[in-house]
């Protein structure tokens, strides 16, 4: 009977293993985790390797609790199932992205034969070569021209010889592509080099050029006919709020169920170390640019909220002695779940400043208001890549309106989530908070 229970157990087991692989692997491939561009990129590769993995096992967890089959898996088994799967797929991901960054250098990808025409020095300067024999492109040669011969308008008469040999060139090598790198603003040089490849039985692609390269990397929309780059996105749409929404009242609740007893003691430590209220409330700038009062633990023996405020700076001599672990460690920002379950604030998103630091700020940096297309947050993008804390610089500030106003631009609810990972691992190892 005993060794029946085993095999039982053992087949459980084998079918829970299958289901998370499968689903794992599904996860990863509608998230495009398996592109080269991704395996190559070690850190986003991590990054997503952790939030589907532990995504996709709280999930299942949930869904063994709900059906009431979790008592068929020990406590013990599921924890080393998961720390041990967690550490097997890193390593396999890190495996990779040697293994794929060793091929992509010798060109082990790189079969389709190609030609490149390029403008003079656009080469050179610009990825493009580089990106496309990485990915499965040979350049069997490029072929440069002169800027000044490509403003001629005798520029095939003057190229003739180039170019005829070019085609033999093409035909003896069996070319599958053509690729144009010169400056979309050259209309006449594009057309004519079209025109003397069209006896060439092989498609003809136009690589954006430097300038344009760079507004092409946003998303492109389809506006009836024409194709157009978003260089900054609206507010996000009705759908998108709900489902941010949705995704705060759930965190924020979880949140204050996992922080209550920590946020029970540290009012009481609040109040017994220093005179003054628990919490301190200070009027911020949210959604649209309205105002409303934020929530946090006092850290200070002032409560400062004007017209002047001046930032928290190294040994301040304001903070108190338990407020300056709480500012350390961010647990003076907990209360402020209770204005995302109000409304006012989100999980993620800007960092809300001070209303007196906002006007100066919005007469100074120019996208600065940009901020406000989103509602503000307890964490955002630019925290958890090392803007947190004082600004004591115009330039730390612009830069972090620049990473804000990138997140608004690139939201998604997988990239809330990664900046929720990234906070609650390096909230207790960043030391420009105090």
């Amino acid at each position: 009977m005993a060794s029946a229970g085993v095999v039982g157990k053992a087949d459980v087991y084998a079918g829970a293993s299958v289901l998370v692989a499968v689903n794992f692997i599904l996860l990863m491939t509608v998230q495009h985790g398996y592109r080269l561009k991704n395996i190559t990129n070690l850190s986003r590769t991590f990054r997503l390797t952790l939030t589907t993995w532990t995504g996709l096992f709280g999930a299942l967890l949930a869904i063994a609790f709900t059906m009431k089959v979790s008592e068929e898996f020990s406590r013990g088994a599921a924890i080393s199932f998961y720390l041990v799967g967690l550490a097997l797929l890193l390593a396999s991901k890190a495996i990779a992205e040697r293994w794929t960054a060793h091929a992509l250098r010798t060109g082990a990808f790189a079969n389709g034969r190609a030609l490149m025409i390029a403008e003079f020095g656009l080469a050179s300067s610009s990825n493009a070569v580089d990106e496309l024999g990485q990915h499965g492109y040979r350049l069997m040669r490029v072929m440069e021209i002169p800027p000044k011969e490509l403003a001629s308008p005798l520029l095939l008469s003057s190229q003739a010889a180039r170019f005829e040999e070019l085609i033999a060139f093409a035909r003896e090598q069996r070319i599958e592509h053509v690729f144009l790198l010169i400056n979309w603003s050259r209309q006449h040089a594009i057309e004519s080099i079209l025109d003397v490849l069209k006896i060439l039985p092989v498609p003809v692609h136009l690589v954006p050029d430097p300038n344009t390269a760079r507004f092409l990397r946003y998303p492109l929309q389809d506006t009836g006919n024409t194709l157009t780059a978003e260089l900054r996105r609206a507010p996000l749409s009705w759908k998108e709020r709900a489902l941010k929404r949705s995704l705060d009242l759930m965190g924020a609740s979880l949140a204050l169920l996992v922080f209550a007893p920590v946020m029970l003691v540290t009012a009481l430590l609040i109040k017994l170390t220093s005179k003054g209220p628990v919490f301190f409330r200070q009027t911020r700038n949210g959604f649209g640019g309205r105002a409303f009062r934020i929530f946090k633990f006092r850290t200070m023996r002032v409560l400062e909220d004007g017209p002047t405020i001046v930032q928290a700076q190294k040994d301040d001599p304001r903070v108190t002695r338990i407020g300056k672990w709480l500012r350390k460690t961010s647990i003076d920002e907990l209360p402020q779940l209770f204005n995302v379950l109000q409304g006012d604030m989100s999980l993620v998103g800007p960092r809300p400043h001070a209303a007196a630091h906002n006007t100066e700020y919005e007469q100074i940096i120019g996208n600065y208001a940009f901020r406000h297309h989103v509602k503000p947050g307890i964490t955002g993008w630019a925290q958890v890549n090392g803007y947190r804390g004082e600004t004591r610089t115009l330039d730390m500030m612009q830069k972090r309106v620049e990473l804000d106003i990138w997140y608004i631009n690139n939201w998604s609810v997988r990239l809330d989530l990664i900046i929720i990972v990234r906070t609650a691992l390096t909230a207790f190892t960043q030391a420009t908070a105090y």
